[in-house]
């Protein structure tokens, strides 16, 4: 059926069922789910019904609740249309005839009927989504008295974040590209903007990186030809940060797919690591290193802005698996600084098992973080670490949510 739009609505509804019914990332299930879609902005729309209607799911599975007789099963086709259907009208202001048009024949041999009269009724209702979507209750749960305010911080996608390898030209890069800096060496942007066509990407000016990811890297300082280790590094952004601080930096990680990436941003930018493909627990350095970097693997709920599949799939046993591995990491990353060195752990999640646990259980010397170190308008804690999340500097576009703490040997 050569309807136009409909393979990426078809796209859309296999990210969500990936994501939903078999615990994938939407980065895991873009390649399967949108195989056979060469447009750049079918693909893009597919991701953006998906994302939205994932962003908004307890709400839209609300609202199709209200206009059936019987609850359709959570799994059920007919509702996984309807979840797409609304997340156009309602997010991304997709006309009711349009939306009909290309969801229907989704539901080829099924429910037809049973999907156009639920959406049609609530287009008569004409019904409104809150000013921010509702979260699972499990992760309100454990986000606690801040759960709220994150909530409204994910109504929309993120701006889009770039460093500057040259921290001392931001003003110039903000004029340049129309954007607004938050500290130097940072500039942003709308988003949706055409990464590779903007001006600066061929000339390796800056990379893409989340505000708040910027940080960790941060907190070590200049390096002045010392030597620092960065832990699961690929694909490459706080390794960029560190080689244009002066470090003289060993980027270590176990993906050959990401380290192909790291190659290609280092290549662009002109900065030099040493890339070395080795799982941590078997890693045996030469020498203890100055600085070691440690951005862990964990659940990533701190991404809910720009991933917000990982309100969905992530659990209590998905964070204490991650939990299990960090402290190994952390342990053995502690064994490898020289006297005086600076150890910096971070997990882009908002999980306290993830991060202030860590923090709490390492022996090393605090190395507390100031508020002169970090974007005005974020503090740190009592305790010296650095806790973000996606509703701080709400005003400004918000950031991700981190945790990172530092210490010294």
């Amino acid at each position: 059926m050569d309807i136009p739009g409909l393979p990426a609505r078809r796209a859309a509804l296999r990210l969500i069922d990936a994501v939903l019914h078999r615990g994938e990332t939407l980065d895991q299930a873009g390649p399967g789910a949108l195989q056979g879609i060469r447009g750049d902005a079918d693909r893009a729309l597919a991701r953006a019904i998906a994302g939205e209607a994932l962003r908004w799911l307890i709400d839209l599975d609300a609202l199709i609740d209200s206009a059936t007789n019987q609850i359709l099963p959570p799994d059920a086709k007919p509702r996984s249309v309807l979840r797409l259907m609304l997340a156009q009208w309602l997010r991304l202001g997709t006309p009711p005839h349009a939306v009909v048009a290309t969801a229907l024949p989704l539901l080829i041999g099924g429910p037809r009927r049973l999907a156009h009269g639920v959406f049609g009724a609530l287009v008569r209702r004409d019904v409104k989504l809150l000013p921010a979507p509702t979260l699972p209750a499990a992760v309100a749960e454990r986000w606690g008295e801040r759960a709220p305010a994150i909530a409204a911080a994910l109504a929309s996608p993120p701006p889009l974040d770039l460093t500057l390898k040259d921290p001392a030209a931001t003003e110039e890069w903000a004029q340049r590209l129309g954007g607004t800096s938050l500290m130097p060496g940072h500039v942003r942007l709308a988003r949706g903007l055409a990464v590779d066509k903007l001006e600066g990407f061929s000339d390796g000016a800056w990379w893409v990186q989340d505000l708040a990811a910027s940080l960790p890297a941060r907190l070590l300082g200049q390096g002045e030809g010392r030597r620092a280790l960065d832990l699961c590094a690929a694909p490459g952004g706080k390794t960029m940060q560190l080689a244009a601080a002066g470090w003289a930096v060993t980027a270590l990680d176990t993906s050959t797919k990401r380290l192909q990436r790291m190659r290609k941003n280092l290549h662009r930018t002109g900065l030099a690591a040493e890339i070395v493909q080795e799982d941590v627990r078997r890693f045996e350095p030469p020498a203890l290193y100055d600085a070691v970097l440690l951005d862990a693997p964990c659940s990533a709920t701190g991404t809910c802005r720009r991933h917000p599949d990982v309100l969905h799939r992530t659990g209590p046993r998905l964070i204490a698996e991650m939990a299990e591995i960090q402290a190994m990491l952390l342990a053995q990353a502690a064994t490898w600084l020289a006297p005086g060195g600076r150890l910096v752990y971070a997990v882009c999640s908002l999980e306290r098992a993830e991060g202030e646990a860590q923090a709490e259980a390492l022996t090393l010397a605090r190395d507390p973080v100031l508020a002169s170190e970090l974007p005005a308008g974020i503090v740190p804690t009592t305790e010296g670490w650095l806790r973000t999340d996606p509703a701080m500097l709400a005003e400004a576009g918000g950031l991700d949510g981190f945790f990172v703490a530092r210490w010294k040997a």
